[in-house]
């Protein structure tokens, strides 16, 4: 069902329309869809922790890389007389990690929707995990030259293709499993993965930061967080391997609805499903970019904070998320989430420009206070997001469209915010630029937020009955050869 909202001198008009299912054959019962339910509970639960604890494990290995990006590789990879400049280099590196998720999400969406979720999903861990460990070995450029950046943006490269295919998949993973009417809470298992990630790695960067000194750290105490991505990622592999894929995807197999060219059919059919879940994600990308890395850079170099003081912050941070993201999901669930989202986007841009505004005093209580209340803000965008996205698309085509959308807003969203923040600071020599820049990318939300369609659960509830009647037949047919 699409929906559209206007309001205008407190009157409020409403147009809905639904629009048909493609290729979605009819329960041959011609029963009425019925609220939808975990079909299997103890899956259910699987994909939820598989979900979670996956895109944690490899958003560590993408934190580790942020965090390192603004602390490290300055030094040991773009080394420069001017550290603006070595910042602006690493900060390329950072983005390229972006630039290439869109070849991950266009090969990896598209096997999400024909050969199942789960295959994809164990094939994007790897990738990251062996890209990480990798960079954790990798000399640098004091040992052999310009080959050390050139093979750290290869390895990006990777990370991004890697992550570029997982979160497409692992949303599916948890919210094809649970009740439909509450796809905001089951969806945000993925979302909770980033600050959990992010949490870990700037945990452990912290207390290496704490525990080595600064020739240690920078020498080899950085490569520690690095290398310890090959348990997690074995751990990783062993949960998604003990998972079957979704039953909506079975329901799709069993009945041969598989797209033959997704990538072609989303554009050609859904694309303003597409550029709404596209834009829709641009601001809260640019306000994690700014809270997660931005921060880190602005903070010890800018400000003179001590580099123990930026990343406890973010743990904090980050620690708050992992309770706001799933609770946002679940009042999206409750209250429209197109609404939910758009409150949200507004609150973090008003916010940011209060941030700067008081971090002048070098309080760190202040800092703490300005990155958690920042991150709730992001939290309340973040959280509703999986949902509003995969809500746009038809099931048949939820891998492919919601990896493009995913991939392409970070592109243009959270891949050059770090470095046009950089930029800005440096020509204007104030923040207020920054601030601006982050409050145009809440515009472009609230455009994305406005394209979009409301939650339509039918589209589950038909192939959910598609595949128990499925189920039911083949019950049936043992019943008879015995």
């Amino acid at each position: 069902m699409y929906t559209f909202n206007a309001s205008v001198a407190g009157v409020t008009v409403n147009f809905s329309w639904r629009k048909p299912m493609a290729n979605v054959p009819v329960p041959a019962s011609g029963a009425a869809p019925r609220p939808g339910k975990p079909m299997h509970p103890k899956g259910l639960y699987k994909a939820f922790a598989a979900s979670l604890t996956g895109t944690a494990l490899e958003w560590y290995d993408f934190a580790v890389y942020s965090a390192a990006a603004a602390v490290v590789f300055p030094i040991v990879f773009f080394p420069s007389s001017d550290p603006l400049t070595g910042t602006i280099l690493a900060f390329s590196t950072y983005a390229v990690g972006y630039v290439s998720r869109p070849v991950g999400g266009i090969i990896f969406g598209r096997l999400g929707d024909r050969i199942g979720r789960k295959k994809v999903l164990v094939t994007t861990l790897m990738i990251i995990g062996v890209a990480t460990v990798l960079i954790g070995v990798l000399p640098g450029y004091g040992s052999i030259g310009i080959s050390a950046p050139i093979i750290l943006v290869l390895l990006r490269f990777a990370q991004g293709v890697g992550v570029g295919g997982e979160w497409g998949g692992a949303v599916l993973l948890s919210s094809e499993y649970g009740d439909p009417h509450r796809r905001g809470f089951w969806a945000s298992a993925a979302q909770v993965g980033p600050p959990a990630g992010n949490l870990l790695a700037n945990g452990i960067l912290a207390v290496l930061t704490v525990t080595l000194s600064e020739a240690q750290f920078i020498s080899f105490g950085w490569r520690i967080a690095f290398l310890v991505s090959a348990v997690l990622v074995g751990f990783g592999l062993w949960i998604r391997l003990k998972l079957e894929d979704t039953p909506i995807f079975k329901a799709i197999e069993a009945h041969g609805e598989q797209p033959n060219a997704p990538v072609r059919e989303v554009f050609s059919k859904e694309l303003r499903p597409l550029v709404a879940a596209t834009l829709c994600r641009v601001g809260p990308d640019v306000l994690y970019a700014l809270f997660t890395v931005f921060t880190l850079s602005y903070g010890i170099q800018t400000l003179g904070y001590d580099r123990s003081q930026v990343l406890t912050a973010v743990l904090i941070g980050s620690a708050f998320q992992l309770f706001m993201i799933p609770l946002a999901g679940a009042v999206s669930d409750r209250f429209n989430r197109r609404l939910v989202y758009g409150i949200a986007a507004v609150v973090g841009a008003v916010w940011t420009f209060v941030f700067f505004g008081i971090l002048g005093g070098h309080s760190e209580p202040l800092l703490i206070a300005g990155i958690v209340l920042g991150l709730m803000a992001h939290s309340f965008m973040y959280g509703p997001q999986a949902a509003f996205i995969v809500e746009q698309f038809s099931p048949r085509l939820r891998s492919t469209g919601s990896s493009l959308a995913y991939t392409f807003a970070g592109v243009i969203g959270g891949a050059i915010a770090p470095l046009m923040f950089t930029l800005l600071l440096s020509q204007f020599g104030t923040w207020i630029p920054v601030a601006i820049y982050v409050a145009v990318a809440a515009v472009v939300t609230a455009v994305g937020l406005a394209l979009g369609r409301d939650s339509n659960t039918v589209e589950d509830e038909d192939y959910r009955l598609l595949l128990e009647g499925s189920a039911a037949s083949q019950w049936s047919a043992v019943a008879e050869t015995r």
